[in-house]
């Protein structure tokens, strides 16, 4: 970690990172593919998925968890496919022993087409996973009383997903999300799901969220590797833009050529009030 890293670390729950991608491990075409991407990706933490694990058990694919632990990175239990609270606080529980950790990613899925979260079993399935003793990240939408309640029931990070998992259509509802944003200062936002190129990610970073998740847009690209390699990228620069602070967009041209020395100089809408001050309209 040097320094420029951890003067800009992510944080969650006290924990810093220094990267601001994290990376899904399902529907790869294959164990290896995943391997390539996360070493490309060098993701903050790699979401596993407990049932998903325990069939593999069954199965030839054993090698899963070993090669994620040769990787040194950190794992974010989830609780995919659970539709109810019994359902994610018991896996979330079976998860926290199979796996060695207190982090859980929260999911109840409360619409199969959409895949859309349920959240009022998501707020109570919060609440319960918290005073267990679980740093809770709850898979939500962009909705804000939502996120209020969730942050009230002790969560310190959010996961509102930019559209529908696996549809790649990137943000949806800016407004939402950007509203989301500004309203919860001080709580880090990790944008999760539904992002499918790197300008999506390299844009919701530009806002001010703190991390993306990718998991769809990384395994079914052509070359899984390479997209992740290009994510990390766009979150980085998405990042750093955000930090050097864009210009304010504006609706009229604005010359970047200096206006000294011009003979005549028209524009009723100064650029600036600097040069306004400097050069009033003629």
């Amino acid at each position: 970690m040097n320094s420029h890293s951890i003067s800009d670390a992510l944080v969650l729950y006290g924990q810093l990172f220094t990267s601001r991608m994290l990376l899904g491990t399902a529907r790869y075409p294959s164990l290896h593919a995943l391997e390539a991407s996360i070493k490309a990706a060098q993701p903050a933490m790699v979401t596993v998925a407990l049932r998903r694990q325990l069939a593999m058990s069954r199965n030839t694919d054993v090698g899963f968890l070993d090669m994620l632990r040769r990787q040194s990175v950190a794992l974010l239990p989830n609780t995919a496919g659970c539709h109810t609270v019994n359902e994610a606080v018991t896996t979330a529980k079976m998860a926290r022993e199979v796996f060695e950790t207190n982090w859980i990613k929260l999911e109840i899925i409360g619409d199969d087409y959409t895949l859309h979260p349920d959240p009022v079993g998501l707020i109570e399935a919060a609440e319960i996973l918290v005073r267990d003793g679980f740093k809770v990240l709850p898979y939500c939408t962009e909705d804000l009383v939502v996120a209020e309640r969730l942050v009230n029931a002790g969560c310190e990070t959010l996961m509102p997903w930019g559209a529908p998992i696996g549809t790649g259509k990137g943000v949806v509802n800016p407004y939402g999300l950007k509203l989301l944003r500004e309203r919860l200062r001080g709580i880090p936002l990790i944008v999760d799901a539904g992002l499918g190129v790197p300008s999506h990610a390299c844009r919701v970073m530009e806002w001010g969220f703190e991390a993306v998740l990718l998991n769809t847009a990384v395994s079914q690209a052509a070359q899984p590797d390479t997209m992740a390699r290009a994510f990390s990228s766009a979150i980085n620069a998405g990042r750093q833009a955000y930090l050097a602070g864009p210009m304010l967009e504006r609706d009229s041209a604005c010359p970047s050529t200096p206006i000294v020395g011009m003979p005549f100089w028209h524009q009723k809408d100064d650029c600036s009030s600097s040069v306004g001050a400097a050069f009033p309209a003629l």
